[in-house]
């Protein structure tokens, strides 16, 4: 059996591609992303969230839109729950995924793929439309392991309001049709 090239190489690397959220630095952002370019960046802030059987809650929040000049926005949001002084109280949900516009001949149309996985065991992707500052998506699909709670879809509205991200996230779970979950609104810290 002949040995694999890779199994005596050298050690690689690291990672030799530069990604960043911030549009001064880094690579060219792709021609296909200019709809999408007012969200990237950081944003942080706060919001508010609730759900039946679940008591309303306030959380904080941090999402970053990056990109490596193909035509796809990195995402990553972090949220944390605060106590009534704004203090923290402990990690709260946590998503990563992808923005890509749908491209047809090379040049971006107003449609938008967006595919959104969390570490309870589900996986959305939505399908949307951006319009100006406005991106508004429904879950075309929603993948979930055996041990995840029941999510069977999601309508997502963001749009920059006065120089803030704000977003309301309707869902649908455990039994319950489509309804509010979160809002919230988030202030550009990065980019």
């Amino acid at each position: 059996m002949e040995t694999p090239p890779w199994l005596n190489a050298p050690p690689v690397e690291e990672y030799p591609y530069e990604e960043t959220h911030d549009l001064r630095v880094g690579p060219d952002l792709h021609p296909g992303l200019l709809a999408l370019l007012p969200y990237v960046g950081v944003w942080r802030g706060r919001g508010q969230g609730g759900y039946p059987d679940i008591e309303d809650f306030q959380f904080a929040q941090e999402i970053r839109f990056s990109h490596d000049g193909r035509p796809f926005l990195a995402y990553e949001s972090r949220t944390w729950l605060l106590d009534a002084d704004s203090k923290p109280i402990r990690p709260a949900a946590r998503e990563v995924g992808w923005w890509r516009p749908v491209l047809k001949d090379g040049q971006a149309t107003d449609d938008v793929e967006v595919l959104l996985t969390e570490p309870t065991g589900f996986l959305e992707l939505y399908l949307g439309t951006v319009s100006g500052l406005k991106v508004e998506m429904s879950t075309d699909a929603v993948v979930r392991t055996a041990t995840a709670k029941e999510v069977t879809g999601g309508h997502r509205l963001y749009g920059i309001v006065e120089g803030a991200l704000l977003y309301a996230y309707d869902l649908a779970a455990v039994g319950k049709p489509l309804q509010p979950h979160l809002s919230a609104r988030l202030l550009r810290v990065a980019g």
